[in-house]
């Protein structure tokens, strides 16, 4: 029992109702989301949210809809899940929820300084071409790490796997509407992080 609460992670943690549970920090983080997009103009949220899916194929749809499921189960387990506090995870995994809801914030303000009719290519855009993705795992990893379930890990990990089947097929929709200049910001900039695969991306893109 002593090396369980040094450790702080679970397989399967105990689920049940309270006020130090999960759900505090998703509370804060879709807060602090929803007053960010106040100061968006009509424009920019219709760029942010809208993406055509009337040309996705059968596979694209059933991978958005896994992706969308294992969201869900995720959110339902950090709901009824404490929170580890005074375990060792408590700290780091607030800190690294901390980081990715700044950055976060930071790439929405990033996106909504473009103009509408260009891709958002500045701020953490020159690192990642979707450091919203980006931001939103490590919060969600942060998470993970604060309620001290590895079964939230994986299933977050699942549902960033099949979410990366949306991000392609959002990639196409840029690369038509937006032509050789998104072309070269894909040669330029990675999808996620540090790994650039240059070409083949797009080739990747057109595959799904």
């Amino acid at each position: 029992m002593e090396d369980k609460i040094i450790i702080g992670m679970d397989l399967f943690p105990t689920l049940k109702m309270g006020w130090l549970n999960g759900w505090i920090l998703l509370c804060l983080f879709y807060i602090t989301y929803g007053v960010s997009l106040m100061t968006f103009t009509k424009d920019v949220r219709a760029k942010l949210f809208y993406y055509d899916r009337s040309r996705w194929s059968k596979k694209q749809r059933a991978f958005y809809a896994i992706g969308k499921v294992s969201v869900l189960v995720y959110l339902v387990l950090i709901i009824f899940t404490p929170l580890k506090i005074g375990a060792n995870v408590f700290i780091p995994g607030i800190i690294l929820f901390l980081l990715g809801l700044v950055g976060f914030i930071i790439t929405l303000s990033n996106f909504k300084n473009m103009p509408p009719n260009q891709p958002a290519t500045k701020g953490f855009y020159i690192i990642s071409r979707h450091p919203q993705v980006l931001m939103l795992f490590i919060s969600g990893l942060g998470i993970c790490i604060v309620i001290g379930s590895w079964l939230a890990l994986f299933i977050l990990i699942i549902s960033k796997f099949f979410g990366h089947f949306r991000t392609l097929a959002e990639e196409e929709t840029c690369l038509e509407q937006y032509g050789d200049s998104y072309h070269a910001y894909m040669k330029r900039v990675p999808r996620y992080f540090l790994i650039k695969t240059y070409l083949k991306e797009e080739e990747n893109v057109k595959k799904y």
